[in-house]
């Protein structure tokens, strides 16, 4: 739950500050109107005086106050027009919100033809439209994402049962389209579970099941759970695991260092170095995961923790977009912070920073 900041009451002033100002302009219209017309009234009078007009003036008794209501009139049109461009940026932000309201996020419009109060506006209201336009590109992001893993596998599963079907299929094709549908199979619910679990997280605001267990003994074991992997590209592993205890949910936290581990496998090269360590600074573990590939750019860097996001748009690599995402969700809910270093070609380390406590 965040904290209510301690500055309400000045932002409450601040806000009051910004009603009264507005209330000033509208007063200095009026003002405008009354002091126009009493100005242009005298001299009026004066003039009409001393070029000897008044005098025949004087026969009609309603002239003065002609006078004064043309006198307004004129002040009124002079205030309308210069109040008409004062309030003419505030047209704009209602036009460009009504657009906003249809769905468009692309409008934005120029501060600088503005001051004070009405410059704020604008300067919200770009802030809001370029907030909803992040909004909708995530939106759609996550809707193709979502469509291409989840229907990758369904197709293939079809085709391949299809094939199945054919009589004159050999021995070897019947056991190689079995082996691809059973892979499908198990990447589909794994995917399904992965959702699942994401969903859950997000919904849970503490950690329960907290113990206090070996950080260092959980990651070896998940080295060694994959090591079939990390075998298969001929890994050199350089360890360097500080003896460090932890309290937390340990089922919860081996998702964070499976997912990690396993993207630094994957994207390592044949023969490479996978490097993981632990250890204690200050009030915090710091625990690091680094692979030697191709790296990421800062665009990559920057999503690379949304749901579904893969830094491979042709999805050549295995995987479904949701373990960093799950991995962030966890380090959250422990009050910690993921980081990741990365440039092209010099690789990518993984830093999480989990804050130490003690057993309640």
């Amino acid at each position: 739950m965040k904290r209510r900041r301690k500055d309400t009451p000045r932002r409450k002033r601040r806000g009051a500050g910004e009603n009264a100002s507005l209330g000033h302009l509208l007063t200095f219209f009026l003002l405008a109107i009354l002091i126009n017309a009493g100005l242009m009234t005298s001299s009026s009078y004066m003039l009409l005086l001393r070029t000897g007009v008044m005098q025949p003036l004087m026969r009609f008794a309603l002239w003065p106050l002609l006078l004064v209501l043309l006198c307004i009139l004129f002040a009124v049109l002079l205030a309308a027009g210069f109040g008409g461009r004062q309030l003419r940026p505030i047209h704009r932000v209602n036009d460009a919100m009504k657009k906003v309201s249809q769905g468009d996020f692309s409008i934005r419009l120029n501060e600088e033809d503005s001051v004070g109060e009405i410059r704020e506006l604008i300067t919200s209201y770009n802030h809001m439209a370029e907030e909803l336009s992040s909004i909708e590109l995530f939106r759609t992001d996550f809707i193709n994402n979502f469509s291409h893993e989840f229907k990758t596998p369904i197709v293939s599963i079809r085709g391949f049962a299809k094939q199945l079907e054919r009589d004159d299929l050999s021995e070897e094709q019947r056991k190689e389209y079995t082996r691809i549908i059973v892979t499908e199979s198990e990447r589909l619910a794994n995917m399904s579970a992965n959702v699942l679990l994401l969903t859950k997280l997000e919904n849970q605001q503490i950690v329960t099941n907290k113990r206090r267990y070996s950080l260092d003994e959980q990651l070896r074991n998940c080295i060694l759970l994959m090591e079939k992997q990390w075998s298969d590209k001929e890994l050199d592993l350089r360890l360097d695991l500080d003896e460090l205890s932890y309290v937390g949910d340990e089922e919860m936290m081996s998702h964070i260092w499976v997912n990690l581990i396993n993207n630094a496998i994957k994207f390592s090269p044949q023969g490479g170095v996978l490097e993981v360590g632990c250890m204690q600074v200050q009030s915090f573990i710091v625990v690091h995961v680094t692979d030697h590939g191709e790296g990421m750019d800062a665009g990559t860097q920057a999503r690379i923790f949304e749901k579904f996001y893969q830094g491979d748009s042709a999805h050549a690599t295995e995987g479904n977009g949701l373990g960093l995402s799950l991995a962030k969700r966890i380090v959250d809910l422990c009050g910690g912070k993921i980081a990741v270093d990365s440039a092209p070609g010099q690789g990518t380390t993984f830093s999480v920073y989990l804050p130490v406590e003690e057993e309640g």
